[in-house]
């Protein structure tokens, strides 16, 4: 696949099934993720894989984060956060490593270096015929996850990708016309 065939056609996968990517496409998603761009060489990224076990410790995880956040909270609610992990084979969280206090490089740009990391590694995948969906949502802010996951004070979850290979339908790309996002000053 050609460079701009996979830039203009590349799409989230919201069902992924097993096996997980093998160990050879990981090592092409991360080399990848390595050429972020990174002002100043910080490399502010940090990854951690969760397969088998690990992700349903996630999932106990997201469940603790939704027990601590609302006190008697149903059973019902508590295995759907359970569950959430268990919707690809491999998740990837994707940790912005922030170094506080470099003058020339603010915290936005560090943690948007590990964004574009966590796109590269979006993107390598894509590129080798496997699926993934970049999730977020309130367990990349909640405490309780960033505790479990030993994020330091100024790190950032800057998502949660799930891997896999392509299940279910494809659905169609939405069109978009790049006038209606371009303002030219001449």
């Amino acid at each position: 696949m050609d460079a701009m065939t996979l830039l203009q056609e590349r799409r989230s996968m919201g069902k992924l099934s097993g096996p997980a990517p093998s160990r050879d496409q990981l090592d092409a998603m991360y080399h990848a993720a390595l050429r972020a761009p990174d002002h100043k060489e910080l490399t502010p990224w940090r990854f951690i894989e969760f397969t088998g076990k690990g992700l349903e410790r996630l999932g106990e995880l997201f469940a603790d984060a939704e027990a601590r956040k609302t006190p008697g909270i149903d059973s019902d609610t508590l295995d759907t956060a359970r569950k959430k992990p268990l919707r690809a084979p491999l998740i990837i969280a994707v940790i912005a490593k922030v170094a506080p206090g470099i003058e020339k490089v603010p915290k936005q740009e560090q943690v948007l270096s590990a964004g574009c990391a966590a796109y590269a590694i979006s993107l390598a995948a894509y590129a080798q015929g496997l699926g993934a969906m970049w999730r977020t949502g309130h367990y990349a802010f909640d405490p309780t996850v960033r505790e479990g996951l030993g994020l330091s004070e100024h790190d950032e979850i800057v998502g949660f990708l799930y891997l896999g290979q392509l299940g279910g339908r494809h659905r169609r790309l939405t069109e978009r016309d790049p006038a209606d996002f371009v303002e030219q000053w001449q």
